[in-house]
């Protein structure tokens, strides 16, 4: 039995579940739809109707295309946590998750105790697969996440204060007591990066290829890994600084200060592109959302922030203290201090974040850092005495692009992958606040006043070409050559004006600007608005 549209056709018969695939690929192509179409029906022009009909029409076939591979080729779906009744999310612990899940995910639940070595900070490969652990003390070591086994640990005998892949798992590089040091998967040390000094924290920028490195003395510095050239060394003039996170969207790199101010960096630029008063005191710890728009800030007030970074304002306010945040891939924002670690949820997309889930472990460690583990609905937690992997349900991707990252690559996979993003490489010039702009026209500026040397240039210029002008000949006794010499004085003398009047204003301008100055100096601050004005004819 079907139904049928009111002074429809036979083909618009449909069996009811062909109605509901129907509506549900309906729901699916507005999803991917670029906004309201445009209104054709205004326009005059046919040719540029014909043009935007056709141009609305290719979005949307493409929309239809992008719902259908989303029905058919991307079939898992996203795990999720939800509570019957009065229960509550956040009350439900890691043991209660552990017993209903499948064994391969109960897998992902482990404590790792080294107590020796810690506190420990972690990072993730882009596919999730890898993980690379640094202990305080010196301890350094890279895990395959898949078969849970151990490629490569050693103790480098010094303080590492943190730790990041490069731009895949064969490199990371280490921020060791007095310079940061890059070490290939078997533990062979490639590089020790001198001009960095004592770094604090590392990030890098897979797009670019820079790593990005911030000191002890405040001096934040990019270095292109592919040349091993050093693109830009800046002093932030801001302090000492622990907090640095690299914005996912374009690249910009922000570090929090102990002023309570953030500041937005790129490596074309000596100076912040934003400074933001973020808290009333130092920033503990930052994180950006995947799609870029969104940033978490905490402060000692123990208030957490969440920003549009698009508008630079405060979207919400939450009570609490972290030490450490994150953002998974789903948007989930975990935050830990102490020996407790709260997740927060938004699930109503109106980015008003929610209690979600908490976890305590053994009281008395110290969480230093969490990271939520790409694709899978992991978070890991390193403290002071090892790391720790809980269950976050809904937190990671279901389904992964191989062409952005692939969890399974093979090693012909890894290198036809690493060749791609090498011919991808984007330039430095890239990063800035909206990438958007890259393709547009540039805007045309005022015409800037010219330098000195500039004038004493184009002056030279056109007296050059006033001297090679031909004088006609003419009747007896105007031709002597006094009077030729006098006429070609007074063409050099022509050309010359222009520029000397110009040069005239100038000097004058400015002696007025110093005589304003000077007059208004010769009187205290406090005196000055009581000074006579000169009347004006």
């Amino acid at each position: 039995m079907g139904a049928k549209q009111e002074n429809g056709d036979p083909e618009d018969i449909l069996p009811p579940p062909e109605q509901e695939l129907s509506h549900e690929l309906d729901m699916k192509v507005k999803k991917y739809l670029r906004g309201e179409g445009a209104d054709l029906e205004v326009l005059k022009d046919k040719k540029l109707k014909g043009q935007l009909y056709d141009r609305e029409n290719l979005y949307g076939k493409s929309a239809k295309a992008a719902a259908k591979t989303e029905k058919w080729l991307l079939p898992s779906e996203g795990g999720y946590l939800e509570a019957e009744g009065i229960e509550k999310t956040w009350r439900i612990k890691q043991d209660t998750i552990g017993r209903e899940v499948d064994i391969s995910s109960a897998k992902n639940q482990y404590d790792i105790v080294l107590p020796d070595f810690g506190p420990y900070t972690l990072d993730f490969t882009s596919s999730g697969r890898y993980m690379a652990a640094a202990g305080r003390k010196g301890h350094l070591a890279v895990v395959d996440m898949k078969n849970m086994s151990l490629i490569k640990e050693m103790q480098v005998r010094e303080t590492v204060r943190d730790v990041v892949f490069l731009h895949n798992e064969l490199f990371f590089a280490a921020a060791q007591k007095k310079y940061p040091y890059i070490y290939n998967r078997d533990g062979v040390e490639l590089h020790c990066l001198k001009e960095h000094g004592a770094v604090t924290r590392l990030q890098f920028l897979k797009n670019h290829f820079l790593l990005a490195s911030i000191n002890k003395f405040g001096q934040l510095r990019y270095q292109d890994v592919t040349m091993g050239e050093m693109i830009s060394n800046f002093r932030t003039g801001l302090g000492r600084t622990d907090v640095m996170q690299a914005n996912p969207f374009n690249g910009v790199v922000a570090l929090g200060h102990s002023g309570g101010t953030v500041s937005m960096w790129k490596p074309t630029s000596a100076v912040p592109l934003v400074k933001m008063l973020c808290h009333p005191g130092p920033i503990t710890a930052m994180a950006f959302h995947p799609d870029g728009h969104l940033m978490a800030t905490s402060g000692k007030e123990k208030k957490i922030k969440i920003w549009d970074v698009r508008k630079f304002e405060v979207l919400q306010t939450i009570r609490g203290h972290a030490k450490t945040l994150d953002f998974s891939q789903k948007g989930l924002l975990a935050a830990g201090t102490g020996s407790f670690v709260q997740v927060f949820g938004d699930f109503s997309g109106s980015r008003n974040y929610s209690r979600h889930m908490g976890h305590s472990i053994v009281k008395g460690y110290q969480i230093g850092k969490v990271a939520f583990r790409p694709y899978e609905d992991v978070l890991g937690i390193g403290h002071s005495t090892g790391w720790s992997s809980i269950l976050i349900p809904g937190s990671g991707e279901p389904n992964f692009d191989t062409w952005l990252a692939n969890p399974f690559e093979t090693t012909k996979q890894r290198r036809e992958k690493e060749i791609h993003s090498l011919l991808d490489k984007l330039p430095p010039e890239t990063i800035m606040l909206d990438p958007s702009k890259i393709g547009t026209v540039k805007s045309a500026k005022k015409k800037e006043k010219p330098t000195k040397k500039e004038m004493e240039a184009d002056m030279e210029a056109a007296v050059e070409a006033a001297k090679g002008t031909a004088i006609k000949n003419k009747t007896k006794g105007k031709n002597k050559p006094s009077k030729i010499a006098v006429k070609k004085k007074e063409i050099v003398v022509r050309a010359k004006k222009p520029f000397l009047d110009q040069q005239m204003k100038e000097e004058e301008n400015v002696a007025k600007k110093k005589q304003k100055i000077s007059e208004e100096i010769s009187l205290p601050t406090a005196l000055q608005r009581f000074a006579r004005k000169k009347a004006t004819a």
